[in-house]
């Protein structure tokens, strides 16, 4: 069985008195398509937090390729082939979108080459997208939709193994929130990238992912294929309207 990409050992966050992640344990193996989902509250994107550096746990380990970066910062995450996206875009407002796809380019450097051996510049990654004829529009004058685009354009560039999606559904229309399913699915498929998912886009994010993890009050409840987590008592109980959204 082919080495985990990425796995989390019971790991656990604390902020004072709270607990926002409680013992939650992922492996994800190279190429597969994970959806995270819950309701608000629920701890994701603090988990999230700890897959990429932001946040060291409190408790359990995190490994990414066999290397144990448990208390790392993002940027030895990043090092070892690990980007991701955030709830709000993070892109350079005021420099092209090429050049913020150049970012990524540059701070990947060398060290390993990108599984599609045609991503080695900007304007194939832009055009994977669908963003090439924007290349030379400033990010911060991009639509919200093109820029959450981009900003998976500037992880794409970082040459990564294992690529976070948090909510990069959020706030689109529901054509655009297919478009962006789509896309994904293809990151995983043509790429080659293992992909984790958070999303409230439930039925889009049920109808794309092989594997579905559940957390509730920071803990899993579940984790297997989609149409039987959707089924599961205790996700439906958590999480009131699941079932009928993927049937």
């Amino acid at each position: 069985m082919p080495e985990a990409v990425l796995r989390a050992e019971w790991v656990s966050v604390s902020f004072g008195g709270l607990r926002a992640v409680d013992g939650v344990a992922l492996e994800v193996g190279p190429r597969e398509l994970v959806g995270v989902i819950g309701p608000n509250g629920a701890g994701k994107t603090t988990f999230f937090h700890t897959l990429s550096g932001v946040l060291a746990p409190t408790a359990g380990r995190i490994w990414v390729a066999g290397a144990d970066l448990t208390g790392r910062p993002a940027h030895v995450f990043a090092m070892h082939g690990v980007a991701r996206t955030f709830q709000t875009p993070r892109v350079f407002r005021g420099m092209s979108a090429e050049d913020n796809v150049r970012f990524g380019l540059a701070f990947a450097g060398r060290r390993r080459r990108h599984p599609h051996d045609a991503f080695d510049d900007a304007r194939s990654i832009l055009g994977f997208l669908g963003l090439r004829s924007e290349a030379a529009v400033a990010a911060g004058a991009l639509p919200p939709a093109r820029q959450r685009l981009l900003e998976i354009g500037m992880a794409l560039g970082a040459r990564p193994q294992v690529l976070l999606l948090d909510e990069v559904a959020a706030g689109l229309t529901e054509s655009e929130v297919q478009a962006t399913a789509k896309l994904i699915a293809r990151v995983r498929s043509e790429l080659g990238l293992a992909v984790i998912w958070i999303e409230h886009a439930v039925r889009a994010l049920l109808d794309c992912v092989e594997r579905v993890v559940v957390l509730h009050q920071g803990r899993k409840i579940a984790d297997g294929v989609p149409r039987a987590v959707a089924r599961d008592p205790a996700v439906v109980e958590a999480y009131l309207g699941i079932e009928g959204e993927h049937t």
